[in-house]
C-alpha cells in the first residue's frame, strides 16, 4: 500500500510545486465540504484532529481518536471518496491539555494520547511539547522539547504495531504557532531564523538516538516553523517571501521533509500558492474553514427569517450568543475591548471562537432546526443572491442545487478552492 504523504513530499522535494491541504476541523460539514472538493479536485483528504477537540477522553467534541476516524470515513463514504485518498492526523498532539500539572504528569498523559491516536490508525502525528507545564523554565530549551517528542514518537510507535504503509509520518519543531491563532492582538511578527530552525533539527536527532528511535528519522515527514504568517481576532499577517529566503534553505539536505504551515487561514490565494512554491507543502486551516461556515448559517438564518414565521424558526445566532454568554471560557480571554466590541467579537472574530460552540446541544438542535426549515421551501433566487451572491452564481448556472446544506458546505468550500489552486498547479483554473 502506498503512502500518500510521501507522494506529496516526494513530488514537491522533485521540484514541484505541490503540497496539500491539512483541514484541522471537527464538524461535520466542513469535513463534508472537505471531502467533496477532495472527491471533484482529486486531491487526497488530509483532516486533522486536534489535541483539545478531541483525546483519550473526549476533548471538547465528546470524540476520541476512533470516534473521530469513524465520522471522517463515514463522511468519506457519504459523498463517495475512497478512503485510500483519506489520511488522518493528530495536531499539537503533546502536554498541552495538562501543562497546568508537573511535567511528569502531564507527559504521562501526552503519552496515553499519542497512542490512542496511534492505536485508532492516524498516520501523520504533529507533536507539540513546545508548552511550559508546571514548574517548566519558560520558554522550553530545545533539547527539553525534543525530548519530550522523543518520548511521545516511543509510545506512539509501540501503540501502532506494523503498518502496512510504513508506519507513522511525524512533524516536529520548536518554534510553533498557537493553535488556532494568537491569544493577543499581533505585534511586530518575525519568521524562525534559520539558525533555530537548525539547532530544532540538530537537537531532535540527539533526542532519536537517545531514545534509540533513529530509524524512524526518515518518518519524521515535515518541520514546523514559524514563516511570519498569523491571524488574531482582527488582523492577518499576509506571507512575505522576502523574509524567509534564508530560512527556507534548512531543509534542502532532508530529502525526506518538507515545512508545515500553521495558522494559514484568511491568506490569500496569492499567498498561499507562494508558501507552498517556498516549500511549505503542508498548508493547515482551520478556523478559517467554521468562519466560513458561521458565514453561510447566519445567512441561512437571515433567509429563514424572512421565510419561516417566526415560532417556527431556528433562532440560530441567538442561541449561540446565548450558549457563549452562558459559558464564557472559550472566548472571553481572548476578545478585548467593553460589551459591544465582545458582542462582534463572538460572532465575526477571526479567531472564531465561536467554533467551540457548534457541539454544543442547544446549538446542534438551531442548526438542525435552520437546515430542516430551509429545506421544506423554496428559496427564492433574489433572496438567495442578497445573503450568498457566490452560491446565487452557482445556482444559476446549474452547478449547486439551492439546497441549505448545500448551500453552507459550497461556502466552506469557497475557502478550500483556494487552496487546491496553491497546493497544485492543475488547479489554477479550479472554479
Amino acid at each position: 500500500m502506498r503512502n500518500l504523504l510521501d507522494e506529496v513530499v516526494q513530488r514537491h522535494k522533485a521540484g514541484g510545486s505541490q503540497g496539500i491541504t491539512s483541514v484541522c476541523s471537527a464538524h461535520p460539514l466542513v469535513i463534508e465540504a472537505a471531502a467533496r472538493q477532495a472527491q471533484d479536485s482529486g486531491d487526497y483528504l488530509l483532516v486533522e484532529a486536534t489535541s483539545n477537540q478531541v483525546d483519550q477522553y473526549g476533548g471538547y467534541t465528546g470524540m476520541r481518536p476512533v470516534d473521530f476516524r469513524d465520522l471522517v470515513h463515514g463522511i468519506a463514504a457519504e459523498t463517495g471518496l475512497q478512503l485510500d485518498r483519506v489520511i488522518l492526523g493528530g495536531d499539537h498532539l503533546g502536554p498541552n491539555r495538562w501543562r497546568a500539572l508537573p511535567p511528569h504528569e502531564a507527559m504521562e498523559h501526552a503519552e496515553a494520547l499519542v497512542a490512542a491516536y496511534a492505536a485508532a490508525g492516524f498516520t501523520k502525528i504533529h507533536l507539540d511539547c513546545s508548552f511550559p507545564c508546571a514548574g517548566d523554565p519558560t520558554p522550553l530549551a530545545d533539547d527539553l522539547v525534543a525530548e519530550r517528542a522523543a518520548r511521545l514518537i516511543r509510545a506512539a510507535e509501540d501503540a501502532a504495531g506494523p503498518q502496512p504503509a510504513g508506519g507513522i509520518r511525524y512533524v516536529i519543531g520548536t518554534e510553533v504557532p498557537t493553535p488556532g491563532g494568537a491569544h493577543e492582538e499581533i505585534g511586530a511578527l518575525l519568521p524562525t531564523t534559520a539558525e533555530a530552525a537548525r539547532t530544532t533539527l540538530e537537537q531532535h536527532r540527539k533526542a532519536f538516538a537517545l531514545h534509540g528511535i533513529e530509524d524512524v528519522w526518515p518518518r519524521v515527514m515535515a518541520l514546523v516553523v514559524q514563516p511570519a504568517v498569523e491571524f488574531d481576532h482582527l488582523r492577518v499577517v499576509d506571507y512575505r517571501p522576502e523574509l524567509t529566503a534564508e530560512l527556507r534553505t534548512v531543509l534542502d539536505g532532508e530529502p525526506a521533509m518538507v515545512f508545515e504551515a500553521h495558522s494559514t487561514d484568511y491568506q490569500t490565494v496569492e499567498a498561499l500558492t507562494a508558501l507552498v512554491e517556498d516549500h511549505w507543502a503542508v498548508l493547515k486551516v482551520g478556523p478559517g474553514l467554521t468562519f466560513a461556515l458561521r458565514e453561510a448559517l447566519f445567512a441561512l438564518a437571515a433567509i429563514e427569517e424572512e421565510l419561516v414565521p417566526a415560532a417556527e424558526r431556528s433562532r440560530l445566532p441567538e442561541v449561540v450568543e446565548q450558549r457563549m454568554l452562558a459559558e464564557p471560557a472559550m472566548w472571553e480571554g481572548y476578545y478585548p475591548g467593553g460589551p459591544a466590541e465582545q458582542h462582534v467579537a463572538r460572532r465575526y472574530s477571526y479567531s472564531d471562537r465561536l467554533r467551540y460552540y457548534w457541539p454544543d446541544p442547544e446549538v446542534s438542535r438551531a442548526q438542525a432546526r435552520l437546515l430542516d426549515n430551509l429545506a421544506a421551501v423554496d428559496i427564492p433566487l433574489p433572496l438567495l443572491s442578497a445573503h450568498l451572491p457566490d452560491q446565487y452564481a452557482r445556482v444559476r448556472r446549474g452547478e449547486l442545487a439551492s439546497r441549505p446544506r448545500d448551500l453552507a458546505v459550497d461556502r466552506v468550500r469557497d475557502v478550500l478552492r483556494d487552496y487546491s489552486r496553491a497546493c497544485d498547479p492543475n488547479h489554477k483554473e479550479l472554479v
